[in-house]
């Protein structure tokens, strides 16, 4: 007897996991939980257009709540999976309530990592929430300071700088978005920030913060009216061990995202899976990675087993730039660069042994296409 697929966690990938199952013909019953009161929306948002003032908040919805209605899928809001009985295949939620199910799909995404805090915590960037909280301050305020020189801090100084405030980045690594991208596209990166007004300061890290402040290692204290943080996220796995599958810097699954029980599936930024282009196990954190395992996750369940190796693709925009990435940043030996960087259009395109690893693209998206096409296994 099927009783259905339960789907916990509502972002990208679970909502796509919901979306791609109808569409491959999934006719059993779909519960999809989340821990927040709002039907799933889009993420990559909160730290671009919607912390500017450009989108709304119905705008980031997948999906009206009707559509949920039509489809049969039971939207499951503020009332969190607690426990998950293998055995019995259930999931227990806040509630009490329990719900069977055949296949259980893990999308339960990842946390902020955070700070020490000396008093009232600063702002962090993962929920419509928080983003609502921050956008919501950055109207009174005159100053940023942004913590991380990642897609997430870089983000939000684009987005505060864009409405006049006065933005210091403050990073720990040596230059920028150092994990991500190559060293050309960082220089290039802080270029164009240091010309629209962003001071930036590297190799400086940070021991404790509050709302409006930030005190490094010598004691020096950096004021400013809103401290974000954006310095990575730590993927939610507690669930998932406390159920006793296995964990590996992720919920560790096969290629076609089956975990340590093969009836339970992990998606998006909690699971952890053999990556061709990682040359091992990889946990990866962008809407492609989560969009595609949803997919392939969808299409085994409906019997049409599908084993997961797209290539990654990443992007962040940044005042005018928008910066697409086809493959895993590596370290590589040979660097070519096509097109005019003064012009704002141009990729990058990285080497290793004279064979491709990586495609950098800023305001060239035929260019990342046919990257994407050139990278596949």
């Amino acid at each position: 007897m099927d009783c259905g697929v339960v789907i916990v966690g509502a972002g990208q990938a679970g909502f796509q996991t919901a979306l791609s199952l109808r569409n491959e013909g999934y006719a059993g019953k779909i519960a999809l939980i989340d821990d927040e009161g709002r039907v799933p929306y889009a993420r990559p948002p909160l730290s671009k257009a919607y912390l500017k003032g450009t989108a709304t908040a119905e705008s980031l919805e997948y999906r009206p709540a009707e559509f949920f209605v039509q489809q049969a899928i039971d939207l499951v809001l503020d009332n969190p999976a607690v426990a998950l009985d293998r055995e019995k295949r259930t999931v227990a939620l806040r509630s009490g309530r329990e719900l069977e199910w055949s296949s259980l799909v893990l999308a339960t995404g990842a946390h902020v990592r955070r700070l020490p805090s000396t008093g009232p915590e600063p702002f962090y960037l993962r929920t419509f929430a928080d983003s609502d909280g921050l956008r919501n301050h950055l109207a009174g305020a005159d100053s940023l300071l942004a913590i991380g020189c990642g897609f997430i801090g870089l983000e939000a100084a684009a987005a505060a700088r864009a409405q006049g405030k006065r933005v210091r980045v403050i990073g720990a690594e040596g230059r920028l978005m150092g994990r991500a991208v190559s060293p050309f596209i960082s220089a290039w990166f802080q270029a164009m920030h240091e010309k629209h007004g962003v001071e930036i300061r590297l190799n400086t890290a940070v021991r404790r913060v509050s709302e409006s402040s930030a005190e490094l290692p010598d004691g020096t204290t950096l004021a400013a009216d809103a401290v974000v943080v954006g310095i990575g996220v730590i993927p939610n796995t507690a669930l998932a061990a406390a159920a006793g599958l296995a964990i590996s810097a992720g919920i560790l699954t096969d290629s076609w995202l089956k975990t340590s029980d093969p009836a339970i599936f992990a998606v998006g930024d909690c699971a952890a899976h053999p990556n061709v282009y990682a040359g091992g196990l990889a946990r990866i954190e962008s809407v492609q990675n989560a969009a595609d395992h949803a997919r392939a996750v969808a299409a085994t369940i409906a019997g049409k087993p599908k084993e997961y190796h797209q290539v990654p693709w990443f992007w962040t925009e940044q005042f005018e730039a928008k910066l697409q990435i086809a493959g895993l940043a590596v370290e590589t030996d040979e660097t070519e660069v096509r097109g005019d960087p003064d012009s704002g259009k141009f990729s990058v395109y990285n080497y290793k042994d004279g064979k491709l690893k990586f495609v950098e693209s800023v305001n060239q998206p035929a260019a990342h296409i046919a990257a994407r096409k050139l990278l596949e296994i």
